[in-house]
């Protein structure tokens, strides 16, 4: 029964469009359902937006519509803060998502050093989430502090809008994705193109090019390239960058100009239009917000909903990573 309240859980969140109709649900379900190479485990404990997300879950999420916590970082060193955006911004250019994306790649790539953290240790991250009520305009600010296992053979401590629970290892032999564990996430190539098509061998098919993927294919290589982004706060030097510029080579990421971020800044905002989904109806990824000037990462924005029926919430949701550090026990602070 907990697992099915999980999903219920996840059933709460959508992205501030209309709900998908039963029929299409189930397609979609089943087409992602059916990409998944190998099969799930089951999830005993609430899914916190630090844990990665499974695929079966993450199949299901997307079908429900569902928006979940989200964290970056551009690994500059092992305890950092995160950097202000640049000051006295010139009127937002009309420039295309490409454009953003390589230039986020470049400004990470410039400003990330090599973290190498151990395998008992953990990636300790302090997240400010910023909730404004769409109805009352009513805001909160939570501030949430996670501490991952590095190699997930340890529990971890998760916190989502202010709410904290245990997540436990992670199970030998199981195949998730985004991948929880350091040394699978180093694996991962750090070449846009090799990044893509491995992203895709985890969902469908393995295919050798970019030729001849479609729609289909391309809507799930955005699912696991923003699964990646938005569920993993600090990758392996280089994988961020590449993530960037593999997420602009997907066709119908778009600009959205003139987004605050959790901490007041004006952005650029990257988002996709998925072919897959009815029109008016947005999946998994929400929005990712850039500095106008130097395309450093600020946050993410996205739409959480609460409740059923005439007791439905909306909010619109901010994110921004405020700190990371690499720790030796959980609960331990830099």
């Amino acid at each position: 029964m907990r697992d099915i309240d999980e999903l219920r859980e996840l059933g709460d969140f959508d992205m501030g469009a209309p709900p998908l109709d039963d029929g299409t649900r189930q397609r979609v379900r089943a087409r992602l359902y059916a990409a998944m190479d190998e099969p799930a485990p089951r999830v005993r404990h609430r899914r916190p937006a630090l844990r990665i997300a499974l695929t079966a879950g993450l199949a299901a999420a997307v079908a429900a519509g569902v928006l979940v916590g989200v964290r970056d970082d551009d690994g500059d060193r092992a305890h950092r803060t995160a950097r202000p955006p640049a000051t006295g911004a010139p009127a937002m250019r009309n420039v295309s998502a490409q454009t953003v994306l390589k230039g986020a790649a470049v400004y990470a790539r410039e400003h990330e050093q090599t973290v190498r953290p151990r395998d008992d240790q953990f990636i300790y991250t302090r997240e400010v989430i910023r909730e404004t009520d769409q109805k009352t305009g009513a805001t909160r600010t939570y501030t949430d502090e996670n501490w991952r296992s590095v190699d997930g053979s340890r529990r971890s401590w998760a916190m989502e809008i202010g709410k904290g629970w245990w997540a436990p290892p992670l199970q030998k032999g199981v195949r998730v994705w985004p991948p929880r564990d350091w040394g699978t996430l180093r694996k991962l190539p750090t070449d846009p193109e090799r990044l893509i098509l491995s992203v895709q061998s985890r969902f469908g098919s393995r295919a050798t090019s970019l030729d001849g993927l479609t729609d289909e294919d391309w809507s799930q290589i955005h699912l696991g390239l923003a699964a990646l982004l938005k569920l993993v706060p600090v990758l392996p030097q280089g994988l961020r960058p590449a993530a960037y510029e593999a997420l602009g080579m997907v066709p119908g990421v778009k600009v959205v100009p003139d987004q605050k971020d959790a901490k007041g800044r004006t952005g650029v905002a990257v988002a996709y239009d998925d072919p897959t989904l009815p029109q008016g109806v947005a999946g998994f990824g929400g929005y990712l917000i850039f500095d106008p000037v130097t395309y450093a990462f600020l946050g993410f924005r996205d739409v959480r909903t609460s409740g059923d029926g005439a007791a439905v919430k909306t909010y619109t949701q901010l994110s921004s990573l405020d700190s990371w550090a690499v720790v030796d026990k959980v609960k331990q602070r830099p």
